[in-house]
């Protein structure tokens, strides 16, 4: 048996029949999600000072199996074709978003071996979180959402365009008509542009808000136009998807019959 051949199905996504692939797979998927708990749970002071030491146990045996999994993916990839050849394939595969998340999400833990006085990336440690992130792999489904985005990138580029052209338009507008009345909360358009991303987004926190008839009737109108505008990714991703779903339905069924292929 190739062991690295073995090795990399098993660090793969698993295939239908492979036992040993699909329970590594729900191994890495627990510990993934009890990462996240753990790092939660941690951020609570009485939590983490009656449980330092189990958490503390915890995350060195999760970056000790996370490291084993990046190492065996960068030692067997070179099996796949996509990454053939000992130094290029390996290079072409760590630098793939996923095994760049991978990184990030044991780097942390491997800083402060360093001799350097790196006190100051101690927050990096909560890019442990990003471990939900490896979730991708185990899902097929997700690679439907990538595909929505791909496919609809020109529009949710189009409409994030519009977005920002309203936001700076509506922070100029208000500017001009609150400045002079409130000078201090409404001190430049860009400290205007938090009120118009909260009133946009229909927050509308109260921090900062319209006193002038003018500001008000204005800020009126881009209040409406910001729930429409707002509105439009969402409807562009949910079009998307249902796209998606009838091209993989149509995939999977006979075009002459209409029955599901087997």
């Amino acid at each position: 048996m190739d062991i690295r051949k073995r090795t990399w199905e098993i660090v793969e996504r698993a295939k239908g029949g492979d036992t040993a692939s699909y329970v590594f797979d729900i191994f890495i998927f627990s510990l993934i999600f009890l990462n996240v708990f753990a790092v939660i749970a941690g951020s609570v002071r009485s939590i983490q000072v009656k449980w330092a030491y189990f958490l503390d146990g915890f995350e060195v045996f999760s970056v000790v199996v996370f490291t084993i999994e990046y190492v065996a993916r960068l030692w067997s990839c070179v099996v796949d074709p996509r990454f053939s050849g000992p130094l290029r394939g390996r290079i072409r595969l760590a630098f793939r978003p996923l095994l760049i998340i991978d990184l990030l999400a044991i780097l942390p833990f491997y800083l402060p071996f360093f001799n350097a006085d790196l006190r100051s990336l101690r927050i990096l440690r909560l890019l442990r979180v990003l471990r939900v992130a490896k979730v991708a792999r185990y899902y097929a489904s997700l690679d439907l959402m990538t595909s929505v985005f791909r496919s609809k990138k020109e529009e949710l580029v189009l409409t994030s365009a519009l977005m920002i052209f309203l936001l700076v338009i509506a922070s100029s507008i208000l500017y001009c008509c609150e400045n002079s009345a409130q000078p201090n909360a409404f001190s430049s358009i860009p400290a205007t542009m938090w009120w118009s991303v909260a009133t946009l987004t229909t927050v509308g926190y109260g921090d900062m808000y319209p006193v002038t008839p003018l500001g008000k009737f204005f800020s009126s109108i881009i209040a409406i136009i910001g729930i429409g505008m707002f509105a439009l990714p969402t409807g562009i991703i949910g079009a998307g998807f249902v796209e998606a779903i009838q091209e993989k339905k149509k995939k999977h069924t006979c075009p002459h019959c209409g029955k599901d292929l087997q």
